[in-house]
């Protein structure tokens, strides 16, 4: 299986690059949260077997950052985009920035906006100031800063959501979509894609068990994450269409107790769209 899945990955970037995309399919590191717990180059070692290359995270889970580096070094695999809290954002956006530069990775990610029960307007307010104050000195480094939302910026709002508002006024900051988190929150992703082609920068491939209604409180039963294709989102036609948009890397997120199973199905199924 971890050879059909190397195969796979590799099918995968070949056909979006024959078509003129520089993509390449990526994990992010969260979807192994339990297995670093206990095996830190052994779970990096498990990502490189996938065939794996390019990653999302920034943490060490606990080693000094050069020792992580040396097997980042020694496994082939790349943090090309670090995470960062709303909190550093807002009061230490050097922390972020160094973070980045210590992976020579291109993207910081922040993935939650502190809020009470539901997401208001004033804190998408507050929210987008953080981010272009944030995201500006991310561009004076050379990277860009991109906000994850989670669904419950799809709030109604006048004749749109909260999500238009910040997506209109986001002038040094982008966004990555999580095709999961954005139907959790009531949204078609491909619609969204086609609205705001120019402002996600990096996509989450998650699908969805069938079942799931969906709401706007951000949260769900990770166990409602299952293998790509096997769910009720259209993974094959957003893949696509972000390598249309030129969108660069694509993460596997995969938060259930069955990644390790999963994500090598999910790697099948996205080498067999070279054929599609």
């Amino acid at each position: 299986m971890k050879t059909f899945a190397h195969a796979a990955v590799f099918l995968c970037i070949t056909l979006f690059s024959s078509l003129g995309y520089a993509q390449e399919i990526g994990l992010q590191l969260y979807s192994l949260r339990e297995q670093f717990k206990t095996d830190v180059e052994g779970t990096l070692k498990l990502v490189s077997d996938w065939g794996i290359k390019s990653l999302e995270g920034g943490d060490t889970y606990g080693l000094p950052l050069d020792e992580f580096q040396d097997l980042l070094e020694k496994y082939d695999l790349q943090v090309v985009s670090v995470g960062s809290s709303f909190e550093e954002l807002r009061d230490n956006p050097a922390a972020a920035i160094q973070r980045a530069e210590d992976y020579d990775a291109e993207y910081i990610m922040c993935a939650w906006i502190p809020h009470k029960d539901k997401f208001k307007m004033a804190d998408a307010k507050s929210a987008v100031e953080v981010f272009n104050q944030a995201g500006k000195q991310a561009k004076a480094a050379g990277l860009t800063l991109v906000y994850h939302p989670h669904g419950y910026e799809f709030a109604k709002h006048g004749k749109g959501t909260l999500f238009d508002f910040m997506a209109e006024q986001a002038t040094d900051f982008d966004f990555e979509m999580d095709v999961y988190w954005v139907k959790h929150g009531g949204e078609d992703p491909m619609e969204l894609l086609n609205t705001y082609p120019d402002k996600f920068k990096l996509m989450h491939l998650k699908d969805m068990k069938a079942g799931v209604k969906g709401n706007l409180s951000g949260h769900e039963d990770v166990e409602t994450n299952v293998t790509l294709g096997t769910g009720t989102i259209d993974i094959a036609a957003l893949v696509r269409r972000a390598g249309e948009l030129g969108i660069p890397y694509l993460f596997i997120e995969d938060e259930s107790s069955s990644v390790v199973q999963q994500v090598p199905k999910s790697l099948e199924f996205l080498g067999q769209l070279r054929k599609m």
